[in-house]
């Protein structure tokens, strides 16, 4: 016979997402890197923030997750320096609610955090859901099939576009952070109507998670300052004690 035959063997399969782990605590490094491998992430793990720092920057990751308290050089050192220098997608995480270096991680530059304990489940659709916001930010991804795209959402001055994770007031960007998203898509999505945290948590996490009532205050004070950053009248986000949050179109 002559020339070739076409190829009717199996296709290579698409490089997986690679994502850099960075703790201290060995077993946490171990579990998750098994866990997200088990996802078909290929992992790469650091025990502390100085000898991640140049791999990083050297042979950037897909996204990174970080510890907040290491020693040497901690979570927030790591960030500041790999900031000089990238873009590159950052998850923390932290021991306990410590709101003030999770603020100030935010504030850095940092995508998103996760409190430990943490589920695997919680952790893996963060990590996609910035995996594909830092895509849509490049330009380069492909329309999914599998996921109809989400209608843009018009309440006075704010626009939110879920399929791009874009939020303007008054025409000004502002940047949240997933859970912070989705907790004022669920109060955007219906004005005046009054959510509890329990219904802001489920729009934001998965059932499995356990969150407490003052994890739901910490993204509702959270995204009242990044709105008054742009416009100190902001008061579209209003608490009814004892009963929850809504939203006040105007």
């Amino acid at each position: 016979m002559n020339g070739a035959s076409p190829s009717t063997g199996p296709q290579p399969a698409a490089p997986a997402y690679s994502i850099a782990l960075v703790d201290d605590d060995r077993n946490i490094l171990t579990t998750v890197a098994i866990g997200l491998q088990a996802e078909g992430f290929a992992t790469r793990v650091y025990a502390d923030g100085a000898a991640a720092l140049k791999a990083l920057l050297d042979n950037p990751p897909d996204l990174a997750i970080f510890d907040i308290k290491m020693p040497r050089m901690d979570g927030l050192e790591l960030l500041q320096r790999l900031r000089e220098k990238s873009a590159l997608p950052v998850i923390f995480l932290t021991s306990k609610d410590e709101e003030l270096d999770e603020a100030l991680g935010l504030a850095m530059g940092a995508d998103d955090y996760i409190a430990k304990p943490f589920s695997q489940r919680l952790l893996v659709a963060r990590i996609r859901a910035i995996l594909r916001r830092a895509e849509l930010a490049r330009g380069d991804a492909p329309p999914d099939p599998a996921t109809p795209a989400a209608a843009p959402i018009q309440r006075g001055r704010l626009e939110m576009d879920p399929s791009r994770h874009q939020v303007r007031w008054n025409g000004e960007p502002v940047s949240l952070t997933v859970t912070e998203f989705l907790i004022l898509e669920a109060l955007a999505s219906r004005p005046g109507v009054i959510k509890s945290r329990n219904q802001l948590m489920d729009a934001a996490y998965d059932d499995d998670v356990y969150v407490d009532d003052r994890t739901v205050d910490s993204h509702i004070k959270r995204l009242r300052r990044k709105f008054r950053a742009i416009d100190p009248t902001f008061a579209a986000i209003e608490t009814l004690y004892g009963a929850g949050y809504s939203f006040a179109e105007s």
